[in-house]
């Protein structure tokens, strides 16, 4: 009885490390490939402004249709572990396809739909973290920001190694290495994540829209939608304007990346810690507001010292956006843990198919500059949203125990 009582201490304790280390994993194999997204498809693929907004906005369908397809799947089933360590593999596969292929309709079609399995694995990574941090009594707010401040960190290398092999070794080896990435995630996932069956249960509440807090769920899911979209027009505008107009060197763009992926991991580390003291909804306007003023900056700021220095707003923006957004769903969705997390995800994947259209249109007809313009209009959109969501924090009835 004793040797069972402290092997399962020690079991959540390792299992909570190769979370994060899985958190990392995912989000290095992301970081490597989408900021130089942009840059390899009009450097080696050799397409237009209005083609690489094609390519984002197609890959954002198809990965809306796949991650919906798995979350209906897994809340259904149940075992999230083996779904992620299937779509760790897909995402292998793809970062080998665009390694070695330089058809734009293969990438955009099988490619995209290989990524968009292995961009699964990370809202199903932290659908799996929230069950288990309820199973082990851990605190899941906190746990869960700690989760996206590895990906952050992730972010922090990512984007600055990602400039460095793909313009020092080429696009080829940088994809190997997302594929290295991806593998020992997988590696990760089998050796150390639980299987928990007991999601396979009962209720088909996870399959269903929102049964409660509906007008509210969509207003945030329109907020996030339009703050993911301004920040995908900063992710795939930002490496082309900063080479092509204001002629600065391709490594700003890594440099800005990374610092704001820095500047997110104290920023949702703090937000964590403040949601219980100041609430989820307070948090989300701060962000919002933040965004305002960033993306009203950039379009006014052409040098590299004070494009870095901008780089604290977009930190509160999207750290807070990345770490409370999720669970801002999760609370306004008690009992369906899955689809509440790929809602959240898909906000993003919606965000892309808006930047991804207008980045291409805007930046085809007009500049790269003028992208900045519907960025800030995004942004100014979500304050309206996110002032019409209720406040999730103050009833303590809507847990998830009360679903069960």
């Amino acid at each position: 009885m004793r040797i069972s009582t402290t092997s399962a201490r020690r079991l959540p304790d390792m299992t909570s490390t190769a979370f994060l280390i899985i958190a990392f994993l995912t989000g290095i194999a992301g970081a490597l490939q989408t900021p130089t997204l942009s840059l390899f498809l009009t450097s080696q693929v050799h397409v237009s402004p209005f083609m690489v907004g094609i390519f984002f906005t197609g890959s954002a369908v198809i990965g809306i249709f796949v991650s919906q397809l798995l979350a209906t799947w897994s809340d259904k089933r149940g075992d999230r572990k083996t779904l992620i360590l299937y779509c760790c593999i897909l995402g292998a596969l793809a970062c080998v396809l665009f390694a070695f292929n330089r058809n734009y309709f293969i990438l955009l079609f099988v490619g995209v739909l290989l990524s968009s399995f292995g961009s699964t694995a990370n809202p199903q990574m932290f659908a799996l973290a929230r069950e288990h941090s309820e199973k082990t009594g851990r605190e899941a707010v906190m746990f869960s920001s700690i989760l996206r401040a590895q990906v952050s960190l992730a972010w922090v290398v990512g984007p600055p190694l990602a400039f460095a092999l793909s313009m020092g070794f080429g696009f080829t080896f940088m994809y190997c290495a997302a594929m290295l990435a991806f593998l020992l995630c997988g590696v990760m996932v089998w050796m150390f994540l639980p299987s928990m069956p007991k999601a396979r249960i009962k209720t088909t509440a996870t399959l269903e829209a929102p049964r409660r807090n509906r007008r509210d769920t969509l207003m945030l899911f329109i907020a996030c939608s339009l703050m993911w979209a301004a920040n995908s027009i900063y992710l795939i505008n930002m490496p082309l304007y900063v080479v092509r107009e204001l002629g600065l060197p391709e490594k700003l763009a890594g440099v800005l990346m990374g610092s704001a992926a820095c500047l997110e991991i104290p920023t949702m580390l703090i937000a964590g810690y403040l949601a219980k003291q100041l609430g989820k909804r307070f948090l989300m306007r701060f962000a919002v507001l933040a965004g305002v003023i960033f993306y009203t900056c950039i379009l006014f700021t052409t040098g590299a010292a004070a494009m870095i220095a901008l780089q604290l707003l977009n930190a509160i923006f999207i750290g807070i956006l990345a770490g409370i957004g999720m669970l801002y769903f999760q609370d306004l969705m008690p009992g369906q843990a899955g689809a509440a997390t790929t809602l959240f995800t898909n906000s993003t994947r919606a965000g892309w198919i808006l930047a991804g259209s207008l980045a291409g249109v805007i930046a085809q007809f007009w500049t790269y500059h003028a992208v900045f313009y519907a960025a800030l209009v995004m942004v100014a959109g979500a304050v309206v949203c996110i002032w019409n969501v209720k406040n999730v924090d103050e009833p303590a009835k809507e847990t998830p125990e009360t679903v069960a």
